[in-house]
C-alpha cells in the first residue's frame, strides 16, 4: 500500500472527520444517544489519524473530543462554568491520546499487535478517567451508550465497563486495518474479532437464559414528594438572601412549615407502602431538607414511622448547617424495623462545581437484613465503579437529578448492578427512578415528569451474585494500560533493532526521515511484507 497522506485526498480525510466528529456528539452518555453511533465514530476518526500527520491530527481530535464534551453538558443542562470548561477540556485530551498513540505506533508494529494498539488505549483512557477524574463514568465511557443490550452488558460482570470500549475501538481499528490493505491477513483480522464478538453476545445470553435468579424478592418502594410541596419549600428557602450558611441560621418560622409538608407527605407515602406489602421503602437524595437545629426531630419522626410500619426505611437528608466550609451535609440513613438508626452515609463523590458538601469517608455501609444484604451509596456516587464493587445483594441508590439528566444517569446506575451481581434500586426526586436485578433487567420505573407524586415499586431479588469483576476488580483495564506501555516500547525499539540488521529504507517509512522525524511515519509500510521486516 502507498503513503495514504499523498493517495487520500484532503476533502475526503475532512470528512472523514466530519461525519465522524458529529457521529460522536450522539455517543456521548446523553440524552440524544444513538448506541450504533458509538460504533461507528471511532472508525471514521482513526480513518481521519492515519491518513495524515500525527500532531496535526491529533489537534483535531483533541477539538473533536472537547466540542463533544460541551455539547454533552449542553444537552445535560448542566450550565457552564470554569470547573466544567476545565474538565472538558481535560477529558478531550485524555480521550485523544488513543488515536495518537495509534498513529505513532501503528507502522512501527506488526499487524496483529497494532491491532490492538488503538482499543487497549482506549479501555486505559476510560479507566483513567474514572481513576483520577472527579467525573466517574458520568463522561467518556463508551459502555453507558450501550443501555439495554443485555447480551452485551453482560461482558461487564468480567471486565468491567471497559471491556466495551475495548471491544468498540478494536473494531475501528480492525475495520481500519482491512481498509488499508484489503488482503486474507486483515481478513483473518476481522475473523478473530467476529468469533470474539460472537463469544461475548452467545456468552452474555446464555447467562441470561441459562442462569436464571430464582431468588426469593421483597417488595421495595421507593416514594419521592410531589411537585407541589417542593415548589413550596424551594420558594420559601428562596426568599432567604445568601446560601446554605443564611439557611441554616434563618428563623425557623420561614423554613420549616414548608419543609416539614415535605417530610409529612414522604411519611404518609411510606404509611401507604408498608400498608400495601412493601418491606423496604427508600427515600431521594435530600429528600428532606432540614436546619441542623431541626435534623434530631426529622430522624426521630422516621424512625417512629418505621418503627409502627415494621420496615426498613432509607431516609435522604439534605442538613443546613452554620459551620463551614460545607455548612451542609448530603446524607443517608437507614433505619431498621425496630427503629434502630443502622447507618448514616455521607455522600463520596460531590458532583464538582455545584455541590460543597465534604466528602464521606467512602466506605459504602452493609447491613445483613432478612432480605439479604444491604447497601447505599448516593447519587452520583454510582458513577464510580471503584466505590460500588461492595459485596452486596440489593443496592439502594437515592438521587436528585433534573429533566434533562435524570434518564440517562438512572441508566448509567444500571451498569453497576451487572458489573457487581446485585439487584440496584434508585429513586430519583426529579428524574426517572428505576429497579434493576443483577443481570441489568428493568423490574420496575417511573418518571416523576409524569407521576405525581412518584412512586417505585419493584419485587427485587434477594439473593445476588459473585462476577468475575468483583473478584478481580479492575485487573482488565490494567492490563489494557501495561499493553499500551508494552507496545509503545516495542514500536520505539523495533526500528532500531531493525536498522542494525539491514537497510533502513526498505524497511519501515519512520527511518526515512523527512517528516517522520517528529514520529509522522507512514501508518502503513510501502514494501510488501517480508520475512523479519516488520512491515504491514
Amino acid at each position: 500500500m502507498g503513503d495514504e497522506r499523498r493517495t487520500t485526498p484532503a476533502s475526503l480525510r475532512y470528512a472523514f472527520l466530519a461525519f465522524g466528529a458529529a457521529a460522536m456528539l450522539f455517543a456521548v452518555g446523553g440524552r440524544w444517544d444513538l448506541p450504533l453511533a458509538a460504533w461507528i465514530f471511532p472508525v471514521l476518526l482513526l480513518r481521519f489519524t492515519r491518513t495524515g500527520r500525527a500532531w496535526s491530527g491529533a489537534l483535531w481530535i483533541l477539538l473533536a473530543n472537547i466540542a463533544a464534551a460541551v455539547f454533552w453538558v449542553y444537552e445535560s443542562a448542566l450550565g457552564f462554568n470554569a470547573v466544567i470548561l476545565a474538565g472538558a477540556a481535560g477529558l478531550g485530551l485524555v480521550q485523544t491520546l488513543p488515536f495518537l498513540l495509534d498513529r505513532l505506533l501503528v507502522g512501527r508494529l506488526r499487524p496483529w499487535p497494532a491491532t490492538l494498539v488503538f482499543p487497549a488505549a482506549v479501555a486505559g483512557a476510560e479507566f483513567l478517567i474514572t481513576l483520577l477524574s472527579p467525573f466517574g463514568t458520568a463522561y467518556g465511557s463508551l459502555t453507558v451508550t450501550q443501555y439495554g443490550d443485555l447480551p452485551l452488558l453482560q461482558v461487564t460482570s468480567i471486565t468491567g465497563s471497559y471491556g466495551i470500549g475495548f471491544l468498540i475501538a478494536w473494531l475501528a481499528s480492525t475495520v481500519n486495518r482491512f481498509w488499508e490493505r484489503p488482503s486474507r491477513r486483515s481478513a483473518r483480522g476481522g475473523l478473530v474479532y467476529g468469533a470474539v464478538m460472537a463469544a461475548v453476545l452467545l456468552g452474555g445470553g446464555a447467562r441470561l437464559a441459562l442462569l436464571p435468579d430464582e431468588s426469593a424478592t421483597v417488595r421495595i418502594a421507593g416514594v419521592s414528594p410531589g411537585r407541589d410541596v417542593l415548589a413550596a419549600q424551594q420558594a420559601a428557602i428562596g426568599r432567604i438572601d445568601g446560601g446554605r450558611r443564611e439557611i441554616a441560621a434563618a428563623p425557623a418560622s420561614q423554613v420549616e412549615p414548608a419543609m416539614r409538608a415535605v417530610e409529612d407527605q414522604l411519611l404518609a407515602l411510606t404509611r401507604r407502602e408498608a400498608d400495601a406489602g412493601a418491606k423496604i421503602v427508600i427515600w431521594p437524595e435530600e429528600g428532606v431538607r432540614t436546619q441542623e437545629t431541626s435534623e434530631s426531630a426529622a430522624i426521630a419522626a422516621a424512625r417512629k414511622q418505621a418503627r409502627e410500619s415494621r420496615i426498613y426505611l432509607e431516609i435522604g437528608l439534605g442538613v443546613y448547617s452554620t459551620t463551614g466550609p460545607a455548612y451542609g451535609r448530603d446524607e443517608a440513613l437507614l433505619i431498621g424495623p425496630d427503629g434502630k438508626v443502622l447507618w448514616t452515609y455521607q455522600k463520596t463523590h460531590p458532583i464538582p462545581g455545584s455541590e460543597p458538601f465534604t466528602p464521606g469517608d467512602g466506605r459504602v455501609p452493609v447491613v445483613a437484613t432478612p432480605y439479604g444484604r444491604i447497601a447505599n451509596v448516593i447519587c452520583y456516587d454510582a458513577d464510580f465503579p471503584d466505590l460500588m464493587r461492595v459485596r452486596a445483594d440489593i443496592m439502594l441508590v437515592p438521587s436528585h437529578d433534573w429533566r434533562e439528566y435524570g434518564g440517562p444517569h438512572t441508566e448509567k446506575a444500571s451498569l453497576r448492578a451487572v458489573e457487581g451481581g446485585y439487584a440496584l434500586v434508585r429513586q430519583d426526586a426529579e428524574g426517572v427512578s428505576a429497579a434493576f436485578d443483577d443481570r441489568g433487567h428493568v423490574l420496575a420505573t417511573t418518571d416523576s415528569l409524569t407521576t405525581d407524586p412518584q412512586t417505585t415499586v419493584a419485587y427485587v431479588p434477594t439473593r445476588g451474585a459473585t462476577t468475575v469483576y468483583d473478584m478481580v476488580g479492575d485487573t482488565f483495564a490494567w492490563l489494557c494500560l501495561a499493553a499500551v506501555g508494552g507496545l509503545a516500547v516495542i514500536g520505539l525499539v523495533r526500528p532500531r533493532r531493525e536498522r542494525a540488521g539491514g537497510s533502513p529504507s526498505a524497511r519501515h517509512p519512520a527511518a526515512q526521515g523527512g517528516d517522520q522525524a517528529d514520529g509522522d511515519q507512514q501508518p502503513e509500510a510501502q514494501t510488501t511484507d517480508r520475512a523479519g521486516s516488520g512491515g504491514r
